[in-house]
Formats: C-alpha cells, structure tokens, sequence
C-alpha cells in the first residue's frame, strides 16, 4: 500500500467549506484508483515542547489542524491518478476562495510497513 498524508490549518469557521471541496476532490481521487480517503478535523491537539501539529503547518489562531490520507494500492497507481487528475477538467473549477493556505499545507508519501485492525 501507499498512503499520501497531509496536515494543514483550516480557519475554525470554514469546516463545512473545507469538507464540501475535500469531497469534490476525493471523488475524483476515489474514481482514479484511491483505496480509502480520510479527512479528519481537530478534536484533541496538545501544544508539543519542540514541534507539534501547529507550529509544522505555522497555524493561525483560529485554525483548526486537519489531518488527511489517501490510501492507493501503489505508488503507480497514485503517480497516474496524479497525472489524469492534472488533465481532468474538473481541476479547473477548483475554488478560488480556499478553505486554507496550500503553501502551509505538509505532505508526503508513504509505503506502508505495518497495517492492523480489528478481525471481524
């Protein structure tokens, strides 16, 4: 498995804006070959003594931390949803008032060592 992750700050106000383009996105994620899509909002983020959440993302006050995954079979198969999804008209409707600032935004790719859960 490959998992995209990403971290980033979301004005408190603006979680129904932010949910509403991550299902815009995620759809087209899910047609082109992504496993699972998680998006998670801030419950319960300590202040860390070195580097937490916050500061990685360099949150404003009123920010919320979100912390999203894309699962993929495979680094391949995510690098060709990239590309398709970069040719996809869709991705020009993206919406010119963001719900957050992508130049504070963290991610990376991941290849998964270890995955438990809960048999049955």
């Amino acid at each position: 498995m490959y998992v995209m992750g990403a971290v980033l700050g979301v004005k408190a106000d603006r979680e129904e804006d932010y949910l509403e383009m991550a299902r815009w996105m995620n759809e087209m994620f899910l047609e082109y070959g992504a496993l699972e899509v998680a998006e998670n909002w801030e419950v319960d983020v300590a202040d860390g003594v070195h580097t937490d959440f916050r500061r990685a993302v360099a949150a404003e006050g009123d920010e919320k931390i979100v912390f999203s995954w894309i699962t993929w079979p495979d680094k391949e198969t995510h690098d060709a949803a990239h590309e398709k999804m970069m040719q996809d008209e869709r991705m020009q409707k993206m919406p010119e008032d963001m719900p957050f600032d992508g130049k504070r935004m963290i991610f990376g790719g991941f290849r998964t060592i270890y995955h438990g859960k809960q048999k049955g």
